[in-house]
């Protein structure tokens, strides 16, 4: 789950494997997967940099074979 805000200044959590692509319009706006969009006061690379380290801390980034590499030795 990564944590953004509102554009009223409310924060909430949000799964980041449901995050289908993030814009800016200019405000951020978050599409997930299911069609749900949200516009929140953080930035497209805040928001990129959450959802980097929730893959990171679910070690979805840390497989080889996501990654590309071939033979990790």
């Amino acid at each position: 789950m990564i944590k953004v805000t509102r554009l009223n200044g409310a924060a909430f959590h949000l799964n980041a494997l449901y995050i289908e692509k993030v814009e800016s319009f200019p405000d951020t706006t978050i599409t997930l997967t299911t069609g749900t969009k949200y516009v929140v006061l953080d930035s497209v690379d805040t928001v990129y940099e959450r959802m980097i380290q929730f893959y990171q801390s679910v070690q979805l980034l840390s497989n080889p074979h996501l990654r590309g590499v071939e033979d990790e030795e």
